[in-house]
């Protein structure tokens, strides 16, 4: 975004800004001003400034040197230069026009970081990557962290491990167990195993947001527990349980798939759950049951009165 009080600025040659350290704040805010630009609040751009936080990011990703990994949402680069110093080969994604023209000027001592100009929601990894495994590591804006996990999880070549950073109650959520399981936690730990790595305050970022951060680690199962179009009917499944909270399980999902009551309560005593628990009770194991049998039994006979 461009800045009217400095569009008079002269940008910083290319070698002067190979140098700049990207987690001095005052740096940093001295090669947006040369550059005319400031932070897009409608990218959600908080840049890391905490080199601590930063280095605790790729340790998480144990970045071998054979390893290819994908950063989405990758701003100044702060994250993409740390990355390419440990990776054989780095695909940054930013979507922000100027963005992306500073991302080219930072990383440019990095011949193997290919830059792509996307919305993260847009960009296939197989057409990247292709079958070649990856990790995918990134700084996530706040408002696009549910789609993003869906939409990588969910590819036909999904990460092996994902690191990324998240508000700190959103990764509390994911990591949460059966009795406090949300569909954010279900539709993660379906795909994979999740754990924080660290609390990261606000005051790590340039603008500070208005809450603390967490890197989260998922370390993605070799196998989903379901086939792709599995996946689609289970959650609807799932989805119809989380449709109206605080509600018996029964009653979610009678209103939610729209078949009788005593259909439900009897699909549910078959997968031995007991209709009067709550959706955020039930462990991932007693929801792929319970569709099963739910499954099974609209499939064999779809006739069943609705």
């Amino acid at each position: 975004m461009t800045d009217n009080n400095t569009q008079n600025a002269q940008p910083m040659q290319p070698a002067i800004i190979d140098m700049v350290d990207l987690t001095n704040v005052r740096a940093l805010k001295n090669l947006l001003t040369a550059h005319g630009m400031r932070p897009n609040k409608a990218f959600g751009q908080n840049f890391l400034i905490d080199r601590n936080i930063l280095k605790k990011i790729v340790q998480a990703a144990e970045i071998m040197p054979e390893d290819e990994v994908l950063e989405v949402g990758a701003g100044t680069g702060v994250l993409t230069r740390e990355l390419a110093q440990q990776a054989r080969r780095v695909v940054a994604v930013e979507i922000e026009r100027d963005m992306l023209t500073l991302l080219a000027q930072t990383t440019r001592s990095y011949p193997h970081v290919e830059l792509i100009a996307r919305n993260l929601l847009f960009l296939n990894p197989s057409e990247v990557f292709g079958q070649t495994p990856y990790k995918l590591v990134a700084n996530l804006p706040y408002y696009i962290t549910a789609p993003t996990f869906r939409h990588f999880l969910e590819n036909p070549n999904p990460p092996r491990i994902l690191v990324v950073m998240v508000q700190w109650e959103v990764a509390q959520r994911i990591i949460a167990e059966p009795g406090d399981l949300s569909l954010l936690a279900i539709s993660v730990q379906f795909y994979g195993r999740p754990h924080i790595i660290a609390r990261v305050p606000a005051q790590s970022f340039y603008p500070a947001p208005k809450v603390d951060s967490a890197i989260l680690r998922i370390d993605v199962h070799e196998q989903a527990p379901l086939s792709h179009d599995e996946r689609d009917r289970f959650f609807k499944v799932v989805q119809a349980g989380f449709s109206e909270k605080r509600k018996q399980l029964h009653n979610s999902l009678t209103h939610g798939l729209h078949y009788k009551n005593e259909l439900i309560r009897g699909w549910m005593s078959e997968a031995s759950i007991d209709s009067s628990r709550r959706a955020e009770t039930l462990s991932i194991e007693e929801w792929i049951r319970l569709w099963r049998t739910i499954d099974q039994a609209t499939r064999t006979d779809p006739q069943t009165p609705q």
